[in-house]
């Protein structure tokens, strides 16, 4: 008999099934493949890792799959693979084809008695998926290995309801994801819309009919012929490195880190802290915190500090602070510093270095920004503050739709997989 069968036990999202399903632990249901591929195998089988596949959905990332490494593990098709790492991300594939993938990668076998897709749909669910990682172990890279995994509920209705629930499942979830995709590409048109308009105010201004002159200078163009012209240098008012130290989860100064900085603003969120920081690397209200040091495709990212903490802020040793004279504005340099032109100049600039890139003083100093009188540079962040809070509006709605569109299809999935949807148990 099930131990299911006399269990009070089980996690809620599988505690209620319609009568006649039965239900039992994954382990006894799928064959756990741990076979390891031949030398010939290695070279011939298209392998994938965890990184290939898309979150929720199951989509491959990839349109070739490599050839497989050495540390793989062989699957077949219609094997189901589970990302045993970070499995809050909901990384699992049903295999369309045979293959090796990467050891992160649980690779689970179906029985006669389960329905590949309706494993895939299982395994997927929301609920599975929260059951997991609640029992995960290691903090910075949790991890769920396949005695957590097997004793998991696998919820075993007839087959032929297997195969209507994954069909249902196919088809609701591929509107669902056309729905997402759309809203998906509308918000990545209003991100492009956004960069054009800041990038169009700063470098031509907002009169159309102003006389323009050419700037010299590659990535800014035609400027109108009031503008000057000046290396970063010359607007500065101070600049300094960040802090160098163990940082820790609390502590009495909050140090910006480069994932805090968000569209040309400081997000005060996940913060690292130390007790004490030198009074000369604390921030000041106008102050522009500029990524120097990091992957290519980040150099240059920036951040205008507008104050707001409870607690006194200071940065990490690979931002650098920017601190502007009074022909500047800090605003308006925040806006400049956030167009693609200069972002892929200081990229160039930047100076490889192991595994990273690195813009120095000397590098990033020269870079040369417009200028305009400092009337002007006031109207145009004026302007785009409006403009882009206009946007913003614009895009939270459509991310709230988003967000909902998700939380449905992880609903759905959950709901249809546990016989909660009418005519389908």
């Amino acid at each position: 008999m099930s131990y299911f069968a006399h269990s009070d036990e089980l996690p809620d999202w599988a505690a209620k099934v319609p009568d006649g399903w039965g239900m039992d632990w994954l382990k006894w249901s799928v064959e756990l493949s741990t076979k390891r591929p031949t030398e010939s195998e290695q070279e011939s089988l298209p392998y994938i890792s965890n990184e290939d596949i898309a979150s929720w959905t199951g989509q491959l990332l990839i349109e070739e799959p490599r050839p497989a490494e050495a540390d793989s593990r062989v699957f077949q098709k219609d094997d189901v693979l589970f990302n045993k790492l970070r499995p809050y991300l909901a990384k699992v594939y049903h295999a369309t084809f045979d293959g090796a993938s990467s050891g992160e990668l649980l690779c689970l076998r179906p029985s006669k008695v389960v329905e590949p897709r309706f494993l895939f749909y299982v395994l997927v669910s929301k609920g599975f998926i929260d059951a997991i990682n609640s029992e995960t172990f290691g903090s910075k890279m949790p991890r769920a290995d396949w005695e957590i995994v097997g004793h998991q509920p696998l919820p075993l209705p007839p087959l032929e309801t297997q195969q209507r629930i994954a069909r249902f499942l196919d088809e609701k979830t591929a509107r669902i994801d056309g729905l997402i995709e759309k809203k998906r590409a509308l918000l990545d048109r209003l991100a492009e819309q956004r960069q054009a308009l800041i990038t169009r105010a700063v470098t031509k201004g907002l009169n159309p009919d102003a006389p323009m002159k050419s700037s010299g200078i590659d990535w800014l163009g035609d400027i109108p012929a009031h503008w000057e012209v000046l290396p970063l240098r010359r607007v500065l008012r101070s600049s300094t490195y960040g802090i160098s130290a163990s940082l820790e989860p609390a502590g009495g100064v909050a140090v910006l880190r480069m994932g805090n900085l968000t569209e040309g603003e400081i997000d005060f969120g996940d913060l690292r802290f130390l007790d004490d920081v030198d009074q000369n690397l604390m921030l000041e209200v106008g102050d522009v915190v500029f990524n120097r040091t990091n992957s290519l495709d980040l150099v240059g990212k920036a951040a205008i500090f507008r104050g707001g903490a409870d607690f006194p802020v200071s940065l990490a040793s690979y931002l650098v602070r920017f601190r502007f004279t009074e022909r500047y504005l800090p605003e308006y340099s925040n806006f400049v510093m956030g167009t693609d032109g200069l972002l892929r100049l200081a990229r160039t600039l930047a100076l490889p270095s192991i595994g990273q890139a690195n813009l120095n003083p000397s590098r990033y100093a020269q870079i040369e920004f417009p200028i305009p009188p400092v009337p002007e540079q006031a109207g145009i962040v004026s302007y785009l503050a409006e403009q882009i809070e206009k946007l913003r509006r614009v895009s939270e709605r459509i991310s709230q739709s988003l967000r909902q569109l998700t939380e449905y299809r992880a609903a759905l999935i959950t709901a249809a997989v546990t016989g909660q949807v009418a005519d389908l148990a």
